[in-house]
């Protein structure tokens, strides 16, 4: 029973007596706090630096606050100077360490040839927040995270990504809500931190909204059958250009349209009939997509002022579309480029508009008028 005892009570000896037994023979490059609470792991070997630093990883990712490293194996001239090595190296490159690790403490000792260092980690990030680190194999893994976490109005999310390429996630945030405005009510404003280096990196996001969780889920969940209605308003058998029709006057005849610019745009326009160029384009654009057709919206500027639009695929050629512009006139109307007067845009980042003649006048019961296209 005495020989059970033995090892139990040097490890507890290593771990909270701070290494008074180790022969009077240690080093401790902080000074040396026992942690309020204190968790135990079972001890690991390491016999040369890699090791060491493999297993210092380990108790990070973990979230052990205090343990000891057998290292009995371990050259002793080279210990010190691995042991220093493997606490820069888990505190500034290791992605979670950098993350999550105020700082590491340790001791150095040996007695009766059983060499050991005593680890204490002091977290910024405790072990709960660890274990809600998302994981992503890639950058493109890392997005779909995002997205996922916008749809659910989360307060953020951290992520640990194993082949990081940088990313601009809150330009990824912004392009994804203009592309979901059925989804996101909110563009909510991005901080972005990284940690780690190398090819693998921990990315820490957090959002934040003006307007409650509980209200955007609301707003989400009213706006949702808006759009479903919209799908079964187009007719399955007519044309590309019957569809966009009539997509623009189902949106247009919802309301008596007030020019306003909100943060909760889809909501907003939807459901109240206030909204800017930005909000006509991002939801017609999503509501076109949803019905299997292409359409994009375009930023520029409309007689020097800030404008958005729509480009859509008509059959096999590119149009624009400005719905308040149609609204003004009273008709639904695709425009060529060359016909784009006051208009300015990244030409580059769009396709060419035009090239088809006119489509034959259509009857006036229709909601549009054909005869206006070009």
């Amino acid at each position: 029973m005495k020989r059970m005892l033995l090892p139990l009570l040097l490890v507890q000896c290593l771990l909270l007596g701070g290494c008074g037994w180790l022969n009077g023979s240690y080093i401790s490059v902080t000074p040396h706090e026992a942690p309020k609470q204190v968790s135990h792991a079972d001890s690991i070997s390491a016999a040369n630096y890699r090791d060491f630093l493999s297993a210092l990883k380990q108790i990070v990712a973990a979230g052990t606050e205090v343990t000891a490293i057998h290292v009995e194996n371990y050259p002793e001239t080279a210990l010190e100077d691995g042991v220093r090595r493997a606490v820069l190296n888990v505190t500034r490159n290791d992605p979670i360490g950098a993350y999550a690790v105020e700082n590491i403490q340790y001791e150095i000792g040996s007695s009766s040839g059983l060499p050991a260092v005593s680890i204490t980690v002091a977290y910024r990030h405790n072990s709960t927040e660890l274990q809600r680190i998302c994981r992503a194999a890639d950058s493109v893994q890392a997005r779909n995270v995002v997205a996922n976490a916008l749809e659910s109005y989360e307060p953020g999310v951290v992520l640990l990504v194993n082949q990081y390429e940088d990313t601009d996630f809150s330009q990824f945030v912004q392009d994804y809500a203009s592309d979901h405005p059925e989804t996101i009510m909110e563009v909510p404003k991005v901080t972005q931190e990284q940690y780690g280096a190398g090819e693998s990196r921990v990315v820490e996001l957090i959002f934040s909204y003006q307007t409650s969780r509980d209200a955007l889920r609301r707003m989400q969940a009213q706006v949702k059958p808006v759009f479903d209605s919209a799908v079964l308003y187009v007719s399955g058998d007519g044309d590309d250009y019957q569809k966009f029709s009539q997509l623009y006057a189902f949106l247009m005849e919802r309301f008596d349209y007030k020019l306003e610019t909100s943060i909760t745009p889809a909501y907003s326009l939807l459901r109240h009939g206030t909204g800017d160029s930005r909000a006509f384009a991002q939801v017609y654009a999503a509501m076109c997509r949803d019905a299997g057709l292409t359409c994009m919206t375009v930023t520029g500027t409309r007689d020097g002022e800030p404008w958005t639009w729509n480009i859509l695929l008509d059959g096999e050629e590119y149009y624009h579309v400005d719905l308040l512009r149609c609204s003004e006139s009273g008709k639904y109307r695709e425009q060529p480029d060359e016909e784009m007067d006051g208009y300015v845009w990244d030409y580059s980042a769009y396709p060419v508009c035009g090239g088809r003649p006119a489509a034959p006048k259509a009857p006036e019961t229709l909601p549009y008028e054909k005869n206006e296209k070009i």
